[in-house]
């Protein structure tokens, strides 16, 4: 089985498509163009194949009908378009999956259904139950709710976390660009990038060219998302909306990511990835190497410092005394208690204090250590 097969024989894919794909020059919803796309789902769904549609363009969707030119820069009117754009864009899917005889389901999600493990779980049981039903889940950031400080920032890394959500076979990601070029694709001379199999084959690559003017992200953050995806063993597929059917089959377009990592657990992903850190814990050098090198669990002897108000079971980071993120964990202590065991050997404090202060401050179990 070649590379790209294992997207025609996914039996689960999430496919994410941006705001440029589903909108015109002139910020209006652009119909056909999405009723083409649920075409080329439908097929996939007439095969046998379950679909995730994870959908950008509420805002851009809800531009026209209010008069406004562009996207809104207050986070008021970003939310109110997004409210007059959700009801129509969902509306439109509706009608057009209806057409092929196929239901659908909307599921909006904010940053905090994957920073609160309960909310986590609970989407999580939501979407593998559309999918049993035979419903195809629209999901989107819920951009009416939503704050700075709660938000995704841009559905493609919300489409890759959604991919380990529901165990996807692959994940394709549609934008307003054929593929991943060495530099922008206007530019004369850049050269398409048909596959990338590890971090290295995009050493060089220059993506700080901005996306569309009706979206969020732009190739950074299509970057991003895959190092989500196939860190956690999904395959993706980038490219064009355009190219959606010949992606789906599994032909050679667009640029190939291939898997570099081995599915985590839901708790490991929603811990690297979804988790709010509450604080910060001080390694000495000696520490780094023990959890890093070793991947040994964290101990009071090699915390030198701690920052930040958590309670015991709060995620947190683990940096080295220069700043630098090494990783996260679940911590066994809360930020009150950790002072005062800092330094010490667990012999110390079990003779000292009892039993249950020569615990781990992170076991391994709960750690996860940050891509390097």
């Amino acid at each position: 089985m070649t590379d790209r097969s294992l997207i025609s024989s996914a039996a689960r894919v999430v496919v994410k498509v941006g705001s440029s794909s589903l909108t015109g020059d002139d910020g209006h919803l652009d119909v056909p163009a999405l009723q083409r796309l649920v075409g080329v789902l439908a097929e996939r769904r007439a095969s046998g194949g379950q679909v995730v549609l994870v959908t950008s363009g509420a805002i851009a969707a809800g531009l026209a009908p209010l008069g406004l030119t562009s996207r809104p820069r207050d986070l008021a009117t970003a939310q109110a378009t997004a409210s007059v754009g959700q009801g129509l864009l969902v509306a439109r899917y509706t009608q057009a999956f209806a057409a092929h005889g196929i239901r659908v389901g909307q599921v909006l999600l904010t940053a905090e259904d994957t920073v609160r493990r309960g909310h986590y779980r609970n989407a999580q049981r939501a979407l593998e139950r559309l999918l049993g039903l035979g419903v195809v889940p629209i999901v989107n950031e819920n951009d009416t709710v939503a704050t700075d400080e709660i938000r995704f920032g841009d559905n493609d890394r919300l489409a890759a976390l959604v991919s380990h959500l529901v165990r996807a076979d692959a994940m394709v990601l549609l934008t307003d660009v054929d593929a991943l070029y060495d530099g922008p694709p206007s530019r004369p001379g850049a050269r398409r990038i048909s596959e990338v199999r590890s971090p290295a084959d995009l050493d060089g690559i220059d993506v700080s060219v901005r996306g569309s003017a009706v979206g969020t992200g732009g190739m950074v953050t299509k970057l991003a998302s895959v190092a989500i995806a196939t860190g956690s063993g999904i395959p993706v597929v980038l490219t064009s909306a355009q190219q959606a059917a010949e992606a789906l089959a599994g032909e050679p377009v667009g640029t190939w990511f291939a898997a570099t990592g081995r599915r985590r657990s839901t708790r490991m992903l929603w811990l690297a990835h979804a988790a709010t850190t509450q604080g910060r814990l001080v390694l000495d050098d000696g520490a780094v190497r023990a959890v890093v090198d070793r991947r040994m669990s964290l101990l009071p002897a090699g915390i030198t410092a701690v920052e930040g108000a958590f309670e015991a079971g709060d995620p947190v980071e683990l940096v080295t005394s220069a700043g630098g993120v090494v990783g996260r964990g679940l911590v066994a202590f809360s930020a009150g208690e950790l002072p005062g065991l800092l330094g010490r050997s667990t012999h110390d404090l079990r003779e000292e204090l009892g039993e249950g202060y020569d615990r781990e401050v992170v076991h391994r179990d709960d750690l996860v250590l940050a891509r390097r």
